[in-house]
């Protein structure tokens, strides 16, 4: 009797099962403030850069606002697992862009346990950061890249393959790059249809011109400002300016790299050479998303993700014709057991109770005490990614959470009015209207933040004599302003 194999199908749902399961148990982070922040303003009607500040790319509020209005309460584990979600749909991508190149079911279902393997992937996924809808993006849109490559493109194919780059440059601006490549690549081959992947990414492109001109002064500041300026203000501030150097750079991208298969799957796929000269494109958009991840200082995990659906793609269907040794096949297990790693580390550590539940009862908690202290308008915060499981909104120039907060000289306090922002410095001239309430107690090593910044804000509250309410079963204080 012939032994049953899984199907691909089978994978797909084990990996589903997988990176929800991640979801809920990596441990909190503020990096995540600002953007479920952003979802929950946009599903209320406010607009990115005109009502509340966001420091990224615009596509992201929008698409996600309908998620936190159907969650409520419960939307920032639930943006973690949608974000769970898109990763299993850019898992899939590379599957699909590996078998539209030629590869068998095996070497593309083995290139994709090998991506699904990276910590740069499993930290982007497992997170309600900004970093899993441009991948799953930028991924669908890698089959239609390989079929065009293979002369079997047609022009919706091209159309939606515009459609889909542009997409993910308008949700990270990192992802910009990929997609210019492959749109200048497609200048040199015609095979891949430049002129219907202009029309495809028209719509995104009005998209983003129409959000840049509601404010147009918001925007530049968060998509362009911001990100240059504020990482060297940061570490320069901390004594710490050699984070943004050349060799720390490449340290960085080393070591993320080889946490998990990347780096040896990069060394690997640099020895197949393309059949078809259209293929080139995928080398084209690889090359590009590492310049994309080489530009910040200093450089993080997520940064690389951009370049690693290519490689895993290239990979595939290099294996087609050669299958990898036994060594190489060792090598593999052991980087992808180092990818691994940290989810398993945080598997352990959320053993005791997981981390996601220990928020939302938080967040209960914090919602009990401003219920009984009649907590009725908007609050202010560092944490605003708590504040949807309380009932209430986030103060609006709080909703990029520490990130402007821990600046000092990026905008004059005029600019930052315009803006929508708060810095420490500056609490005193813009609280002249201020919040319903000051929480804090969310910032902090739980978090991977600061905590002597939520104390900036708790010192203000108490110097300008507003009651401190102390939260139950947390670090969490509440702050009433004075009648």
């Amino acid at each position: 009797m012939e032994r049953l194999r899984p199907t691909p199908m089978f994978w797909l749902a084990t990996l589903t099962l997988a990176f929800v399961a991640l979801a809920m148990i990596r441990p909190l982070d503020h990096d995540e403030s600002q953007y479920v922040a952003a979802a929950v303003l946009t599903a209320q009607g406010q607009m990115p850069y005109r009502d509340f500040a966001y420091l990224q790319t615009p596509l992201q509020p929008f698409l996600f606002a309908p998620f936190a209005w159907l969650f409520g309460g419960g939307a920032w584990p639930g943006l973690r697992i949608v974000n769970a979600l898109l990763g299993v749909v850019a898992v899939h991508g590379v599957y699909r862009a590996a078998r539209a190149g030629g590869a068998r079911a095996e070497p593309a279902l083995l290139a994709c346990a090998l991506f699904a393997c990276c910590d740069i992937l499993l930290f982007s996924v497992g997170t309600a950061r900004n970093d899993a809808l441009p991948v799953a993006l930028l991924a669908s849109a890698l089959p239609l890249v390989v079929r065009a490559a293979n002369a079997r493109g047609t022009r919706w194919g091209g159309v939606l393959a515009g459609l889909l780059l542009a997409g993910a440059a308008a949700a990270k601006l990192s992802y910009a790059l990929p997609a210019l490549a492959y749109g200048l690549y497609a200048l040199y081959d015609r095979r891949h249809r430049p002129l219907w992947l202009m029309i495809g990414a028209v719509p995104v492109i009005v998209f983003v011109a129409v959000t840049m001109l509601c404010a147009p002064q918001g925007f530049i500041f968060g998509v362009l400002d911001f990100p240059a300026r504020a990482p060297d203000e940061y570490y320069r501030g901390l004594g710490k300016a050699w984070k943004l150097s050349w060799w720390a750079k490449l340290l960085d991208v080393l070591k993320f790299l080889a946490l998990g298969p990347a780096l040896l799957c990069v060394a690997l796929a640099s020895r197949f050479r393309w059949r078809a000269k259209g293929g080139r494109a995928i080398d084209w958009m690889l090359c590009a998303g590492l310049i994309a991840a080489l530009l910040p200082s200093p450089t993080w995990r997520q940064y690389l993700l951009p370049m690693l659906p290519p490689v895993f793609v290239r990979l595939a269907i290099g294996w087609q014709s050669v299958w990898p040794g036994r060594q190489a096949r060792r090598a593999l297990v052991v980087f992808a057991c180092a990818g691994l790693a940290p989810s398993v580390e945080a598997l352990i550590r959320a053993l005791p109770g997981l981390p996601m539940v220990a928020a939302m009862q938080q967040s209960a908690n914090v919602r009990a005490a401003m219920d009984a202290a009649g907590v009725a308008g908007p609050v202010a915060t560092l944490s605003p990614q708590f504040l949807p499981a309380t009932g209430r909104l986030p103060d609006p120039r709080f909703a990029t959470g520490p990130f402007y907060f821990r600046s000092h000289q990026l905008l004059e306090a005029e600019q930052e009015q315009v803006v929508g922002v708060i810095a420490q410095g500056t609490i005193g001239i813009h609280f002249r209207i201020p919040p319903a309430a000051i929480l804090t107690g969310g910032e902090g090593a739980s978090t991977s933040g600061d905590a002597a910044l939520d104390g900036v804000l708790g010192d203000w509250a108490k110097r300008n004599g507003w009651r401190e309410t102390l939260v139950p079963g947390g670090s969490f204080r509440l702050y009433i302003r004075p009648r």
